[in-house]
């Protein structure tokens, strides 16, 4: 088990990481505009052991973003993973095939994506922003984050401002943003000193990012 890094206590008594059934303890919190997220906390189990897994073995890169007139670091590591893509871990595409069949109604499609990120700690972040690049613009679509490691707040906002909503993700946790969510509020992950360190796998459907 990676140093610093403890399981919930969903994780408790678990011999191999495994899914739980994604239909029961899913809480959905509905915002406005259409947009609402659903929470389901501990529904990977044993997810510490992947997140140790996906730590070294996923073959992470930083990158850099133009702001304005400078181009600066992105302040988290960053792996992608195409739809025709092998996942770095089975209970990966075990995930997005569970999520996939149980947003069926709303997604036909199912999501097709994977993004990683690494927060190596505290102060890796990511800045107010929404899915708004391709059909996430004008569409009503599903984002889910599973969250692995140590825990951290994520914060919803409505678009141009206003009061915020925390959930905070431990591990093992899934979050996932639909109807309008992507269009009309805002998510972002604050630096929190002293934490430690962190992966969220953002599922997508295609044309979505």
């Amino acid at each position: 088990m990676t140093t610093g890094l403890q399981a919930s206590l969903f994780d408790a008594g678990t011999d191999e990481p495994a899914l739980a059934p994604l239909r029961t303890a899913v809480r959905r919190t509905d915002l406005s505009d259409g947009a609402w997220v659903d929470f389901r906390p501990g529904w990977m189990q044993g997810s510490v052991d992947v997140f140790d897994t996906l730590h070294t073995s996923v073959p992470w890169r930083a990158e850099e973003r133009r702001m304005y007139d400078t181009t600066l670091p992105v302040p988290r590591l960053m792996a992608h993973y195409l739809q025709e893509d092998a996942l770095p871990h089975r209970l990966l595409d075990d995930a997005r095939d569970a999520l996939s069949d149980h947003y069926g109604d709303v997604l036909p499609g199912g999501f097709a994506t994977a993004g990683l990120c690494l927060y190596r700690d505290g102060a890796d972040s990511v800045a107010w922003h929404g899915d708004r690049i391709g059909r996430g613009r004008s569409h009503d679509t599903l984002v889910a984050i599973l969250s692995l490691g140590a825990p951290r707040p994520l914060l919803l906002r409505p678009r141009g401002g206003g009061p915020s909503r925390k959930f905070v993700l431990g591990s093992g946790d899934l979050l996932v943003m639909g109807g309008s969510c992507q269009r009309t509020w805002d998510h972002a992950v604050p630096k929190v000193h002293g934490a430690g360190p962190r992966i969220s796998v953002q599922f997508r459907p295609a044309g979505v990012w």
